[in-house]
């Protein structure tokens, strides 16, 4: 073990009761407003229009209130199991290690009064257990699943997934007698941290590795990369393994996005062939892995709100399209034919609903996978669009889930400049209007009030970071101004102009809407002070 790891792993454990985050109660208060806005305004709506058959069954308590869920992927040997003994400082009932392929089964390790393991079936149909949903995947996997629990301050704050071992080949993919793609993306929807492993040796991804891989995607905020055991090569070797690594991946997620990537070793005992070359910076890596577990209790109410925003705008779509279908099907002849026609053109379909109701096209469902679940369905049978229970999703999304959020504290963020000094004049000056214009201090990034921002923005659910023109667009009409100068302030503030905004362009906008409310006039061109990370 590396030298500063029990520090780090300490604070895991002691996380529950620190008084910087979160106490019970607060996090409890969270979890019940999100059930509560699920069940009265988001889960009928995916009931009527059967987005189960399409997506996902609907959410149980259970579900809703689980710990954050850390699932671990990668292939063979690449230090899943080991990692987690590192973490726990002990063995969990089932474990097994060795150099071959090993754990054979999907393995959820929850804290518990006892070591026992709970087999899949009944693990199933426990309803303390955030695990019901798997009974969709049938025999074949729950045989093949099975819950260890054992006492663990770091599983007080956590569950962890491990995975069985990736190879190589269509051989254990055909043998397997159950889908590993469907179930790897069942828990990665519930999951609040993806960590996928990689060995200095085993940097190959196999096609059952990239098939996993892609039914990640638009779980990318939630993905590390875990480059294990690097002190078994040189540092001039983990340079080019490092690089290789990036390259392979690259081949496989397509975001703009570079992954965060962890150089780290987490062993039991540590090997006498390793290289101490590079100890200095794993440690620092391990360190900042560790820390990003630690903060998972603080982001998990984040987090179930965030997942819930994502899930009722996918049933809002899923229930559009439905309601789209069943309107287009005749009323007495050629049902039939009319249905084979709109399976077949589902994409112009799309396009039709995606104008119709100005809908962003990220929000809508893959093409063919929803034509082939649409296949085993009569269309005629479909419940027409109600607007009721689509206007109650939209109260949750616009009203009920931001108030939430609004609730969450902030802790303490660091200070700006002109925030260090309460007595300093020229900042309670800064916000006055002279002849239209307000003084310079006014115009540096540093002044924005970003994080007030921050809760809107995230309610808009950012895709890769960003939220298009068409999802900002309610929320800058909401100021009252103008068209025209909303017009003027989206370009101000779209300065590499590709119709989307980031977390800094969109504290620009709100910025300039407060200048214009201030009474102060917009300048032709944003000033160059205003853009984040640019030296004047």
């Amino acid at each position: 073990m590396f030298k500063h790891g029990k520090k780090e792993k300490r604070a895991i454990a002691g996380q529950h009761s620190s008084s910087a985050n979160w106490g019970d109660d607060e996090y409890a208060q969270v979890v019940e407003g999100v059930k509560r806005i699920y069940k009265t305004k988001i889960r009928p709506l995916e009931v009527t229009y059967n987005f189960e058959g399409f997506h996902s069954a609907p959410l149980t308590d259970s579900d809703i209130e689980a710990k954050p869920i850390v699932l671990l992927l990668g292939q063979y040997s690449t230090g899943k199991t080991t990692f987690i003994r590192y973490l726990l400082d002990k063995k969990y009932p089932g474990e097994h290690i060795g150099v071959e392929p090993t754990t054979d089964r999907f393995v959820a390790i929850m804290n518990g009064q006892e070591d026992r393991i709970i087999p899949g079936n009944a693990a199933a149909v426990n309803q303390e257990l955030p695990f019901r949903g798997l009974n969709h995947f049938g025999q074949a996997f729950l045989s093949r699943f099975q819950v260890s629990q054992t006492p663990s301050p770091v599983l007080e704050n956590m569950t962890i997934i491990d995975t069985p071992g990736i190879l190589a080949g269509d051989k254990q993919r055909i043998e397997r007698g159950y889908d590993f793609t469907q179930i790897t993306e069942w828990f990665a929807q519930r999951s609040d941290l993806i960590l996928l492993m990689f060995d200095s040796y085993k940097l190959d991804i196999s096609n059952e590795f990239k098939m996993a891989i892609h039914s990640l995607k638009g779980q990318e905020e939630k993905i590390r990369v875990v480059l294990n055991k690097s002190d078994m090569v040189s540092q001039q070797q983990l340079m080019r393994v490092y690089g290789a690594m990036m390259w392979s991946l690259g081949k496989v997620v397509q975001t703009p996005e570079v992954m965060r990537v962890y150089l780290a070793s987490f062993w039991n005992e540590k090997p006498p062939n390793c290289f101490e070359d590079c100890r200095e910076l794993i440690e620092a890596e391990s360190r900042d892995l560790l820390i990003d577990l630690k903060e998972l209790r603080r982001n998990a109410a984040i987090r179930k709100v965030n997942e819930i925003v994502k899930r009722a705008r996918l049933a809002r779509v899923h229930a559009i399209i439905i309601g789209h279908l069943k309107k287009e099907m005749p009323a007495m002849f050629g049902k039939k034919k009319k249905q084979g026609a709109l399976l077949k053109n589902l994409e112009q379909e799309f396009i039709k609903i995606q104008n119709k109701y100005h809908l962003p096209a990220g929000d809508f469902p893959n093409p063919e996978k929803f034509r082939q679940s649409l296949a085993l369905y009569d269309m005629d049978k479909f419940k027409t669009l109600k607007e009721d229970l689509i206007e109650r999703v939209d109260e949750a999304l616009a009203a009920d889930l931001p108030q939430l959020m609004s609730k969450f504290p902030m802790g303490n963020p660091e200070l700006e400049k002109s925030q260090l000094n309460p007595f300093d004049e020229a900042q309670a000056n800064s916000e006055v209007v002279v002849n239209g214009q307000l003084p310079p201090s006014f115009w540096v990034f540093s002044s924005i009030d970003k994080e007030s921002y921050m809760p809107t923005f995230h309610s808009l659910h950012p895709r890769d970071g960003v939220v298009s023109g068409a999802n900002v667009k309610p929320i800058l009409i909401q100021s009252g101004l103008p068209n025209d100068i909303l017009a003027d302030i989206w370009r101000l503030s779209d300065w590499d102009n590709d119709g989307y905004m980031d977390p800094d362009q969109f504290g620009v906008a709100m910025h300039l809407i407060k200048a214009v409310e201030l009474g102060a006039t917009l300048p032709d061109k944003l000033p160059p002070s205003m853009i984040p990370n640019r030296k004047i």
